[in-house]
């Protein structure tokens, strides 16, 4: 299922296609793919993304998660079992008290964590929600230092170096969609 789920992805430039080609490998070598200790076992492990995005505006809502010191989209592991997208609903009700996760990923990365947790690798499926700006959140403070909505002009102009490193990939592959 994850191998069909990932293969089903469009790949928008060539580092898309790169991480696609690694993840499929990676699921053809093996059945370990979920994490099962904090923070590395097994090294490389699948996470579910969920970007919450206004459907009027376009502005982005990202988390300041403690761990990566990064500003990043809410999500989470996914659990053994389950479908990423469940995982993306669940981390997104969990962490901001919000619904509304398409049902299919749209973005596929490979990345080398950093922060507190650095040195393992996610495998990341990335799903777009939509999110009014004036929905009422709950907030999950234990893992993040703050939220905010930010303006495509605010991401544009601040440094990518705190931010998830392919947030910019997926805004220009979702504005190609």
């Amino acid at each position: 299922m994850l191998a069909d789920l990932i293969a089903a992805l469009s790949p928008h430039d060539d580092l898309a296609a790169a991480h696609r080609a690694d993840a499929l490998a990676w699921l053809a070598g093996t059945d370990d793919v979920y994490r099962r200790v904090k923070p590395a076992t097994p090294p490389k492990h699948l996470v579910a993304y969920v970007v919450p995005t206004d459907p009027a505006t376009g502005d982005v809502l990202l988390v300041d998660h403690r761990n990566a010191m990064l500003w990043l989209p809410p999500g989470g592991h996914v659990e053994p079992g389950e479908h990423p997208a469940l995982t993306a609903a669940r981390e997104l009700e969990e962490e901001l008290g919000c619904t509304g996760v398409a049902a299919e990923p749209v973005f596929l990365t490979v990345t080398e964590t950093v922060g507190l947790d650095a040195g393992h690798t996610d495998v990341s499926l990335w799903f777009p929600a939509a999110v009014g700006r004036d929905e009422p959140l709950r907030v999950d403070e234990r893992e993040f230092a703050g939220v905010r909505w930010w303006a495509r002009a605010e991401l544009a102009a601040a440094d990518p170096a705190r931010f998830e490193p392919h947030l910019g990939r997926y805004l220009a592959a979702r504005d190609r969609t």
